[in-house]
Order: structure tokens, then C-alpha cells, then sequence
């Protein structure tokens, strides 16, 4: 187990390294990489909730992090009128029909449960659902598709103010969570590692090619920011008054006033790109320091406890009452829901929503190894 010492060290080092980026190269870049290791420490930590308090195994990172973004798309972005006028009536009317047939299929589970025939039953209707679905939502979506393909194509979004999107993609993995747990769950060890991965291709997938609802590999640019904008900054009185104020001494030095101008306009371009991503590194350290605060509570609290023993011996925990299903399912729900959050958090702070960009195993294993298993760190 890693000692204290040493990650005091590694801190250490992390730190100097991205001053002296910032010294020597510049400010803007060490702030990418300050943010970049902000939003990995969310992932890290829900991937910790779930390997390091439970002992579950998730290789689907990536796609609850695609739910994530793809959550930051359907609230953010304006509507597009012209595709819900051509086609968004019967996407809606295939979606009531996909909630009729999951409220079936759990009504049958639930009346009745021992029948023979049941699962069969089961099948059949989802079978039959499949090219029932299509015919509905077929049309529909092709209208939609059609609609100015080259700069939208899709139903767009709420238009709502994108920090909301964080705790919406949060809820919507979370809901994701507690399907593919109520699957998934039984398995172990390395059978949940694939089945996992298995669930984060067909996410992927779904988000790649479903371009009624996310542009597919088109790309979602120009999302919303909860911080100003570089354009904004640089015509904004007050902040080329900030930049003078900071920069003066090396103002005076210049005698020739076009030279003078011409650098306060460099300056004023290069100090609005650090303000940004300055702005987002206090938004994301807020984040950061929220979820790792409650995770050290949840961990020392008689839960955690509880977790620990579920995970070091199951069956000694299920000996004394515990119910081992429901708190796995739970804890898995939670993980995902962290994770989903900062997958809302990285497409808001790259400004756009790549579809492409989610391959099944990237950042999987780097959060698996970012820092020790069952501890905050």
C-alpha cells in the first residue's frame, strides 16, 4: 500500500512540473493540463467508489462518460424547429412504444414469475418490437436527419444553462447504472470487466450512429460555457484594464505608442485564454473537493464500513443480514453517476461533443491506476 510520504511526493513533483510548463512554455497550456487532471480525478474517484468500496470491477467507463456528454448535447443546445416540426411527433410516439414494451416485459416478469414459458414470452415480445419500433421511428428520423445535415440534422437540446447538464448526465447514468447492474451484477471478477466493456461498445455505438440524437460523427460544436468567453473578455473595458494593471511594468518600457497597443493586444489575447481555463479550474476544484470531502465521510461512516466487509467477505456479510445485492447495485449506481458527471464536465470544457473520440478502453485503465483502490487518494 502506498505510503502518505509518497503521495506528498508525487503531488509534489505534479505541482513543480506544471509550473514550471507555465514558467517556461506557458500558462495556458499548464492550466489545460490542470483541468484535464481535475476531470480525471472526478473519474478516478467514481471508479474508486465502485473497485475500491465494493470490489466491482467497471470497464464500461467510457460509455457512461459518452452518457455524460451526450447529456451536456440534450440540454445545452437550442432545439432545431424544422427537425421537431418534420419528424419529432413520431420519435416521440416510438418512444412511449419503447416504454409500453419495458413496462410489459416487467409486468410479465413480475405476475408471473416461476412460469415456464415466461422468458420465452419475454423474447418473443422484444423480437417482435424491434421491427415494429423501426417502422414508426424509421420515417421519422430520416426526416430529421435530412433537415440542414451539414449543420444540424438532429432535434437539438432544451437550451437550458449547461452546469445543469452535469447533475442531468449524473441521473441519466445512473439510471443506466441500475439497468445494466440488474444484468450485470451477478457476475464477477473478470465476467463483469467484459460484460461491462460489452454495455460501454454499445453505448458508444448507440451515441455514434443515432444522428436524430446526437449528430453522430458529425460532431456538436459551439456548446455553452459557464464561464465567459475569450471574445467577450477581450472587448470587455474592465478586463483590458485588469490586463494593463498586471502588465504595466512592461507597458512603460515601450515608448512608441502603436508598439505599445499592439502589445496590450496580445496581451489582452493571451490573458483572456488563461481567465477562461483559470475559471474552470476553480469550477472543477470546487467539484473535485465536493466529491472527495463526501466520499472520505461515506468511506469512514458505518457504510463504508459496511462496504469494506461486503467486499473483503461477502458471504460472512450476508451471514450477518446484510443485503449484499441491493448495496452493489446501489454503489454501482453511484460510481456511474460520478462518472457521468465528469463526462458531462470534459465535453463542457472542450466546447464540443465528439462521439468519435470514445474508444471502449481510453481512460479505463488509466483511472484504474490513478492512485491506490480503496482509499480517497
Amino acid at each position: 500500500m502506498i505510503k502518505n510520504s509518497d503521495f506528498k511526493i508525487c503531488f509534489s513533483v505534479m505541482t513543480v512540473l506544471t509550473i514550471l510548463v507555465g514558467l517556461f512554455q506557458s500558462w495556458g497550456i499548464a492550466l489545460s493540463m490542470l483541468n484535464l487532471c481535475l476531470i480525471s480525478a472526478v473519474m478516478a474517484m467514481g471508479v474508486n467508489i465502485q473497485w475500491g468500496f465494493a470490489g466491482l470491477i467497471n470497464f464500461g467507463v467510457m460509455g457512461f462518460l459518452a452518457i455524460g456528454g451526450l447529456a451536456t448535447v440534450l440540454i445545452s443546445v437550442p432545439p432545431v424547429p424544422e427537425a421537431w416540426s418534420a419528424g419529432g411527433i413520431g420519435i416521440l410516439i416510438s418512444g412511449l412504444f419503447l416504454l409500453a414494451v419495458v413496462f410489459s416485459v416487467l409486468i410479465i416478469n413480475k405476475k408471473i414469475p416461476n412460469h415456464k414459458y415466461k422468458n420465452y414470452f419475454i423474447f418473443l415480445i422484444i423480437i417482435l418490437s424491434i421491427p415494429l419500433l423501426k417502422f414508426i421511428a424509421g420515417p421519422s428520423i430520416s426526416k430529421i436527419e435530412s433537415i440542414n445535415a451539414a449543420t444540424s440534422g438532429f432535434l437539438g437540446g432544451a437550451n437550458l444553462p449547461i452546469i445543469f447538464s452535469w447533475f442531468v448526465g449524473a441521473i441519466l447514468c445512473a439510471l443506466v447504472a441500475f439497468v445494466v447492474g440488474k444484468v450485470c451484477l451477478g457476475l464477477r471478477s473478470d465476467y463483469l470487466a467484459i460484460s461491462t466493456l460489452l454495455v460501454s461498445g454499445i453505448i458508444i455505438t448507440i451515441v455514434k450512429h443515432e444522428e436524430w440524437l446526437s449528430r453522430g460523427v458529425k460532431n456538436v460544436i459551439g456548446l455553452k460555457r459557464p464561464v465567459p468567453y475569450e471574445v467577450d473578455l477581450q472587448n470587455s473595458e474592465w478586463f483590458i484594464k485588469l490586463v494593463e494593471f498586471f502588465n504595466s511594468s512592461k507597458l512603460s518600457n515601450i515608448l512608441d505608442p502603436d508598439e505599445k497597443i499592439s502589445l496590450l493586444n496580445q496581451l489582452v489575447i493571451t490573458s483572456s485564454s488563461v481567465f477562461v481555463k483559470l475559471c474552470f479550474s476553480l469550477i472543477f476544484l470546487v467539484v473535485v473537493i465536493t466529491i472527495l470531502y463526501f466520499s472520505e465521510k461515506a468511506l469512514n461512516s458505518p457504510w463504508g464500513r459496511m462496504m469494506r466487509a461486503i467486499r473483503d467477505n461477502e458471504e460472512a456479510a450476508k451471514a450477518m443480514g446484510k443485503n449484499v445485492v441491493k448495496q452493489h447495485l446501489f454503489i454501482f449506481m453511484l460510481g456511474s453517476a460520478i462518472i457521468g458527471f465528469a463526462g458531462a464536465m470534459l465535453v463542457t470544457y472542450d466546447g464540443l461533443f465528439t462521439p468519435s473520440s470514445y474508444q471502449p478502453l481510453r481512460y479505463t485503465f488509466f483511472n484504474m491506476g490513478n492512485g491506490p483502490i480503496r482509499r480517497n487518494r
